[in-house]
């Protein structure tokens, strides 16, 4: 903290408030004067070491959760929505922001609500086609509330970690031996049996726990790494269900389903957190600068469970880059995202069909890296590639996806994929968007759909490069 200025104006104020203290009263508990309270308060004098510490004392509170504010993440949310169109042509510069930020935060929460309720209905008008007609209301709000639940967590779980990390602890074996570790976990300490089962049994299942007979089958199809996260998956959903019940907002812990999905995609960051403890994942990622296959490697694990891994390093005090991860099928179809950086991914359809993610599969196994800039002007260096799903025979062999793993262009350094390309280039620069129904780029030779927000230009008598407009 030494040379740092240490404002707590707003969290101070919301303090004394819950307490129901006027700043005469908070003043004369911390001893100090009335005046410097309201100073404080209003973010026109820093907080001295000896203030928080009296504070802390006298409220019984750790001092640091008052100075650890996590405005970073925030500060970029609340640009990216003042660049949106609907919001005018004049946007507040980054100091007016981050003074918002500081005086009004409630107000600044409130506004971001809307922002993201306007987004959301908006986003849900313009995706009125077949594909939505077809699918529920209710399973595609749990998808975006799950999405939301992770993004507003920043993609990180201190308790999940934790409990992550005593199971490491207690395996006390090597990565190559993890699968039998935790086999001998479930049987020892759950009295559970693990056995393969031939995948024809199974049918399209990969794992099935047989609660009357205590066995957890195992697809005889998986590789050792799958084996091992299914295993880890298994425990955390028989182990920590309290845990994660109480994750579960209470607005969805009615609907059985919801919770259900809610539980599932927990328990599959803790089978990440367990396959890759936080603290010696994160050393190495610096280490090998993001290298998702060497990582892969050093771990035992897959290169899709990196990349999902490399989203949720953003522990205080020992934070990653942060990155968003897209997944998507041949029909550039979004089946899975995760999200720790400012840019809006699609909710509903495909992704934007200019991101070179679709391009991998015609090139499978290699590395695609590409520069994308948003309609709002903020960039993201992309790292690209086709990932196999399991193959049991020849008839399921060339089930391929593809994932983008990208971050804001100004990390683009710190990863071995930019040493020999320069993301800043304009020349290397691919302009996207959310999708076509909400990018209001005009001319795009990609456009499949009108935008939702805006009217493009049409003259009858000229054609321009795609029917939409002239």
């Amino acid at each position: 903290m030494a040379g740092e200025k240490t404002f707590i104006g707003p969290k101070l104020r919301e303090l004394r408030k819950t307490r129901g203290l006027t700043q005469a009263e908070l003043a004369k508990a911390l001893n100090v004067s009335a005046s410097y309270v309201n100073l404080i308060e209003r973010n026109q004098r820093s907080a001295s070491l000896k203030f928080l510490i009296t504070l802390s004392d006298k409220f019984g509170l750790n001092w640091r959760d008052l100075t650890n504010s996590d405005t970073g993440l925030a500060l970029a949310d609340l640009r990216q929505i003042t660049r949106d169109p609907a919001f005018g042509k004049i946007t507040p510069d980054i100091e007016e922001l981050r003074s918002a930020l500081e005086g009004a935060p409630n107000l600044v929460n409130g506004f971001v609500r809307i922002f993201n309720a306007y987004r959301t209905y908006g986003e849900r008008l313009a995706e009125q086609n077949e594909a939505i007609a077809t699918s529920s209301d209710s399973q595609l709000s749990i998808e975006q509330s799950v999405h939301d639940f992770f993004r507003s967590n920043n993609n990180y779980f201190q308790d999940i970690e934790d409990c992550a990390e005593a199971l490491n602890s207690k395996l006390k074996c090597d990565r190559e031996e993890i699968y039998g570790a935790l086999k001998q976990h479930l049987s020892s300490d759950l009295g559970i049996a693990v056995k393969l089962a031939r995948d024809e049994s199974l049918g399209s299942s990969l794992r099935y726990f047989d609660r009357d007979r205590n066995e957890l089958l195992l697809s005889d199809g998986l590789d050792h790494n799958n084996k091992a996260f299914q295993l880890a998956h298994m425990i955390a959903l028989i182990e920590h269900q309290q845990l994660f019940n109480e994750q579960v907002p209470e607005t969805v812990r009615g609907h059985e389903r919801g919770a259900a999905r809610y539980r599932v995609e927990l328990a599959n960051y803790f089978a990440a957190a367990l396959m890759m403890p936080y603290g010696e994942f994160y050393q190495d990622a610096l280490q090998f600068k993001y290298d998702v296959e060497r990582l892969a490697a050093r771990f035992s694990v897959s290169y899709e469970q990196v990349c999902h891994r490399l989203t949720t390093l953003q522990k205080p005090g020992q934070r990653g880059i942060p990155f968003f991860f897209l997944r998507i099928d041949r029909g550039g179809n979004v089946s899975k995202r995760l999200n720790a950086t400012p840019i809006q991914l699609a909710q509903f359809g495909g992704a934007c069909p200019r991101l070179d993610v679709h391009f991998c599969f015609r090139v499978p196994g290699r590395i695609l890296t590409q520069t994308v800039e948003m309609p709002d002007h903020s960039r993201y260096f992309t790292v690209n590639r086709t990932i196999e799903r399991p193959s049991f025979r020849y008839s399921t062999e060339d089930k391929r996806l593809a994932v983008s793993l990208g971050c804001p262009v100004e990390y683009a350094p710190e990863l071995i994929y930019s040493m020999n390309v320069d993301p800043n280039s304009s020349r290397m620069i691919t302009e996207v968007g959310v999708n076509c129904r909400l990018c209001p780029r005009h001319k795009c030779n990609q456009r499949a759909h009108d935008p939702f927000f805006s009217s493009l230009h049409l003259d009858e008598d000229r054609r321009g490069v795609t029917h939409f407009e002239s």
